[in-house]
């Protein structure tokens, strides 16, 4: 009986327990469930609320879009910027030639200094000013003012050329061959030209017929693989034109569009070395070779002894253009109007920086402006 009654009481105690706290459980039911956490794939965090899938399914959900940064389009280099140490040296005269009142004797002699220390040279200078005072005095010019704008005019007409482009003759194994001493930049210039010309889709290969000067063919084949072009190099010290020459007949086997040509940088007074660069030449210009160029590198700090290598290389070789490297670093740009004046031979690409887009066309419209802005 004592067991019966203890049943009871425990029975009823418990009865009492649950009557009190289950209803506090129901009520505390949402504060016991866990804040839902943003889900994470990776780094990234998605807020979009969980993708329902059907039984058995997995759903893996997408991540967010990835930005594409923008491409960024190389920047022309302009005559105006780079040409600041060419200009530096010749625009005190513009200066002190516009603070007069008339055009007098010390005018004129200002006009030829300035022209004679950016190398112009003497006698392009001299051939230059008799053309503008004659106009001064037909067209009665009398401010200072008119006078810079008549030396502008007449330098640009004096560097007017139909045509500057580099000739390419489709369907053919086209050679640019090039040219010039050591130091001028040439190896350098072919890579430029080359990634340029790959970048328009013709194929190229570059032939390192500088066999003499050491690393020169090293330092061609970097510039070959930055722009997908083939290289045909020799042993040093091999003979310059068979190199050439299997680099058009690879050319033409690969069906190549382009042989660039790099030679030796020979001295200019050097008459074995001239006959060497004309041995080169005709090979080139053998079946299936086709030159349709052979440029002139020139560096212009150098100014008129530039001048002296243009004329020898050019009875050597038949230059057809020059490219005028370092003209940013150059108080001597002058040089551009003397080879003009005196070989008649077009500047066909400048050099205004140290990458391949700072090799830009010559265009003589911006340059003299670039060379009389204040």
């Amino acid at each position: 009986m004592e067991i019966l009654i203890a049943v009871l009481v425990i029975a009823a105690v418990l009865g009492v327990v649950v009557a009190f706290v289950a209803p506090r459980l129901r009520d505390r039911g949402p504060e016991l469930e866990p804040p839902e956490t943003p889900r994470r794939i990776g780094t990234a965090t998605l807020d979009r609320p969980p993708v329902a899938a059907p039984e058995g399914e997995v759903v893996l959900e997408e991540p967010p879009p990835i930005e594409t940064p923008p491409v960024v389009t190389p920047v022309r280099p302009t005559f105006r910027d780079r040409l600041a140490k060419a200009r530096g040296t010749v625009s005190g005269y513009w200066g002190s030639i516009l603070s007069r009142s008339a055009i007098d004797g010390e005018t004129w002699d200002e006009l030829e200094e300035a022209l004679i220390r950016a190398d112009v040279g003497v006698g392009p200078t001299t051939e230059l000013l008799d053309s503008v005072r004659a106009r001064v005095k037909e067209e009665g010019i009398e401010s200072p003012e008119s006078l810079l704008e008549a030396v502008k005019d007449e330098m640009k007409a004096r560097l007017a050329v139909a045509d500057r482009s580099l000739h390419f003759d489709e369907g053919r194994t086209n050679v640019w061959l090039f040219v010039g001493v050591n130091g001028v930049g040439k190896t350098t210039t072919i890579g430029k030209i080359g990634k340029r010309e790959a970048e328009v889709g013709r194929t190229v290969v570059m032939a390192a017929g500088d066999t003499f000067r050491a690393a020169a063919a090293e330092q061609l084949g970097t510039w070959a693989e930055r722009s997908g072009a083939t290289l045909v190099r020799g042993d040093e010290g091999a003979d310059p034109s068979s190199i050439i020459f299997d680099g058009i007949s690879k050319a033409n086997a690969q069906g190549a569009d382009l042989v660039l040509a790099d030679t030796a940088g020979r001295l200019h007074n050097k008459t074995n070395l001239m006959e060497e660069l004309r041995k080169v030449r005709r090979v080139a210009a053998k079946e299936p070779g086709h030159v349709t160029e052979t440029l002139l590198v020139l560096d212009a700090t150098t100014g008129q002894n530039g001048l002296a290598q243009a004329r020898v290389f050019t009875e050597a070789v038949d230059v057809t253009g020059v490219v005028l490297t370092k003209l940013d670093g150059s108080a001597k740009g002058g040089i551009v109007v003397a080879i003009q004046a005196d070989l008649g031979i077009p500047v066909k690409l400048v050099g205004l920086g140290e990458t391949a887009d700072d090799l830009v066309a010559f265009d003589p419209d911006e340059f003299v402006d670039a060379l009389f802005a204040s």
